[in-house]
């Protein structure tokens, strides 16, 4: 009877042992799911603007294309400004120019002034409401391009302040 009666208690310890640990590790899959499911918290992007840069680029041309129309029209639009597209429920902001892209981690800047990698940060807003937020860059106009169904968006040039 000793016997049966240890073996009730060992039984029951390891089945207390073991639901224990269960609710543990369902806590911290819960509590870990975003991470391991690739969601991690997402780091904001940081636009830098060097001295050497800032002031120094007074607007950027932007060709809008109508898609159905097959037309384009070239747009010039001041840094820091924005432009409503005549005939479209569009306007065109461009935040910023950087005439040598680069990106170090998060930080989003210009290696020097000289235009070898031209970018500029644009939102775009339909009807009022931001469809966009990204970049344009002149020498790979597809990367990271925004695909609207009726227009296209390409930076073809950038004016010097003087």
């Amino acid at each position: 009877m000793k016997v049966l009666c240890r073996l009730v208690v060992v039984a029951l310890t390891v089945m207390v042992a073991v639901a224990g640990c269960s609710k543990k590790e369902e806590q911290k899959a819960g509590g870990d799911a975003g991470a391991q499911h690739g969601q991690a918290a997402k780091k904001e992007s940081v636009v830098v603007v060097p001295d050497n840069v800032k002031g120094k680029w007074k607007s950027v041309k932007i060709a809008v294309t109508d898609k159905a129309a097959n037309k384009e029209s070239v747009y010039t639009i001041n840094v820091g400004a924005e432009l409503a597209i005549p005939e479209s429920n569009l306007t065109i902001a461009v935040d910023n120019f950087l005439p040598h892209f680069t990106m170090d981690g998060t930080t989003l800047t210009s290696q020097s002034n000289e235009p070898k990698n031209p970018a500029a940060q644009i939102r775009i807003l339909e009807g009022g409401k931001e469809v966009f937020k990204g970049w344009l860059f002149s020498l790979y106009p597809t990367t990271h391009a925004f695909n609207h169904p009726k227009y296209g968006f390409t930076l073809v040039d950038f004016i010097p302040a003087n």
